[in-house]
């Protein structure tokens, strides 16, 4: 799997998770009688719009970091870097990793300038979330 995709797969990752816990588990009175099946999260929904497959609810990116960087004992500064950002999710940070990274997202600067890099990568990687499904905050979708 590519290094964004990894990203991506920890952030949505963890948000269905949290979305799946705060769901209801079905009671014992909804089991099904022998030979029916059990009703789907479709069937048994309150009547109202439900979201098509391809319009899955954003995930709010902003909210899943927060939420992991509440349970790490090292508070991390994600909102402004990449490097962080990656040990937040467990992803390995080194220049290698983000340089390979650089690739994928076709940065066209110096990847001997990490500096320059990392603030490019960081952008990047908030606007692509953005582009594939994730909410994201204007003010983490520039410069930092």
């Amino acid at each position: 799997m590519s290094i964004f995709g990894s990203i991506m797969s920890a952030i949505f990752g963890h948000a269905g998770a949290s979305q799946a816990s705060a769901a209801p588990a079905p009671s014992a009175t909804q089991s099904p009688t022998p030979g029916q099946s059990t009703p789907s999260a479709a069937q048994s929904a309150p009547p109202g719009p439900t979201p098509s497959p391809g319009q899955q609810s954003p995930v709010d990116v902003e909210a899943v970091l927060t939420k992991l960087n509440a349970q790490k004992k090292q508070k991390l500064d994600w909102r402004h870097s990449i490097v962080d950002l990656m040990k937040l999710l467990d992803l390995d940070s080194s220049l290698a990793a983000r340089k390979e990274l650089a690739k994928e997202l076709h940065y066209s600067g110096d990847a001997n300038d990490s500096a320059r890099m990392n603030i490019w990568l960081h952008k990047q990687v908030m606007i692509k979330l953005a582009e594939n499904g994730g909410r994201v905050p204007e003010e983490l979708k520039k410069a930092s």
